[in-house]
């Protein structure tokens, strides 16, 4: 019982890391608008970084296996066939309100905050420093990648408070995640085999063909720059978290 207590503590913690967003709300238009791209660049690194040096070598440590780059595809598939939907739902005449890949990142956020649940549970179940070494690690990469999560939802049209809210409601997942965790633990490295490739592929998915787009936009030379400087070190943290971390 008390790994469930601490699982639900830790994973608290790291929802509230969600709100990190809530520093640009004090932030003027103008001066938003000038880091959007910014950190829709650091985002695309992230991601990319997220899912290349976090989610493929966890899911290829539990298993070797051609199923990992099976789930990997239909992951990357599936979010394709998601945005055509929204697409189809929320846009006519090819004018959308909101961009789809706003969606698109909510939906592969949330599973990869019930995928830390379930890793933060899995390693509280193993002994209290574990959980606390895995919750910190998580914590680490969770700031930068909240940030370019925030950038997103508002490059992609939501207003400052209601990609705040959005932003949090998706960390609560780590929440649930953490439950069925502790409750399913015999299970997990099995769902783990599945759901990580999944997430990952998502990812590969948002950066690739709805981000960089984005950033290829950009006509003035300094600031693309700029941009794919940012893209970079979204890139670098997610592998020095790695590094240093594992």
């Amino acid at each position: 019982m008390d790994a469930l207590i601490n699982s639900l503590i830790a994973t608290s913690i790291v929802s509230l890391v969600s709100l990190v967003g809530v520093v640009t709300l004090v932030l003027r238009e103008k001066t938003l608008n000038k880091i959007l791209l910014i950190l829709v660049a650091f985002a695309a690194g992230a991601l990319l970084g997220g899912a290349f040096f976090h989610l493929l070598p966890e899911a290829l440590d539990i298993s070797l296996s051609l199923n990992v780059f099976v789930f990997l595809i239909a992951g990357f598939c599936m979010f394709f066939m998601l945005e055509k939907v929204l697409y189809w739902r929320h846009c006519h005449e090819g004018k959308c309100e909101i961009h789809v890949f706003t969606y698109l990142n909510l939906i592969g956020d949330a599973i990869h905050n019930f995928l830390d649940g379930l890793v933060i549970a899995s390693a509280f179940v193993i002994n209290a420093g574990v959980g606390v070494a895995s919750t910190l690690a998580i914590i680490s990469h969770e700031i930068p990648q909240e940030l370019g999560d925030f950038g997103i939802l508002i490059y992609g049209g939501f207003t400052k408070k209601k990609a705040v809210v959005f932003n949090f409601i998706s960390a609560l997942l780590a929440i649930v995640g953490a439950l069925v965790g502790y409750f399913l633990t015999s299970q997990v490295t099995d769902f783990a085999l599945y759901l990580l490739p999944f997430a990952a592929g998502g990812f590969i998915y948002i950066a690739s063909s709805d981000l960089i787009p984005e950033l290829h936009k950009e006509t003035d030379k300094k600031r693309s720059m700029i941009s794919f400087l940012f893209f970079l070190v979204g890139l670098a943290v997610m592998y020095a978290t790695k590094i240093l971390l594992s």
